[in-house]
């Protein structure tokens, strides 16, 4: 990605569940943009640039990416301003089955019972699968759709119909788009969660679409 995209990467060692329940890993992409706005490091002090950044994520990381928004509200980043957001197959769930998730119940990649242990395993003790942070179309305390539009941020989002979490990721959108939200959204036909870690072409082309959708923000540090 750092060779395909215009781009500075930085990638975030948030902490994991079960020692760590959500929100922990929101919380720690705080602490990383306030690393990136005042570390020393050579690269990001030679060929940053902090007027343009993106928060990005796959899979859990497209569900922590989502929620970044409501937890950098009050926090004073400049001079970091985040353009927008890019969600890869963002993980989200629900207690209300969806088809997608019917259809893919024993997905060989994200089989539906495994789906729910990591959910057990990662939202707050006592929550279920409505909770927001699993499910984005509950009622939000954290208001992370109106942060997202209050901040003017664009929205990328990428799916495919082989995921059993295609649905989820459909009704994200919907949703966002009827927020005011500016998304960009494309749903493959085929494939599977995780597609891009396996399949050098497909990342690929995916890494093309993070340029295209980043452009012409040049220099951007995801």
């Amino acid at each position: 990605m750092a060779v395909e995209t215009p781009a500075l990467i930085v990638s975030v060692d948030y902490r994991l569940a079960p020692e760590h329940r959500l929100p922990a890993a929101y919380q720690d992409i705080v602490e990383v943009l306030q690393w990136i706005k005042t570390s020393p490091h050579e690269l990001l002090v030679k060929y940053g640039d902090l007027s343009k950044c993106y928060i990005m994520g796959g899979s859990a990381g497209g569900n922590i990416a989502y929620h970044a928004p409501a937890f950098i509200k009050d926090v004073d980043l400049k001079p970091m301003i985040i353009e927008g957001l890019v969600l890869i197959q963002p993980y989200f769930g629900g207690t209300k089955r969806t088809e997608s998730e019917l259809r893919h119940v024993n997905n060989p990649t994200l089989p539906l019972h495994v789906n729910d242990v990591m959910w057990d395993l990662g939202l707050p003790d006592g929550a279920d699968r409505d909770h927001e942070y699993c499910n984005p179309t509950v009622e939000s305390k954290l208001g992370v759709c109106d942060w997202i539009r209050k901040l003017g941020l664009r929205v990328m989002v990428k799916g495919c119909d082989g995921d059993p979490l295609r649905d989820r990721q459909v009704e994200l959108v919907k949703m966002m788009n009827e927020r005011g939200i500016e998304v960009v959204s494309s749903f493959d036909e085929g494939y599977f969660h995780g597609i891009d870690v396996f399949d050098p072409s497909y990342a690929k082309s995916l890494c093309l679409a993070i340029r295209n959708f980043i452009s012409p923000a040049h220099e951007t540090t995801l």
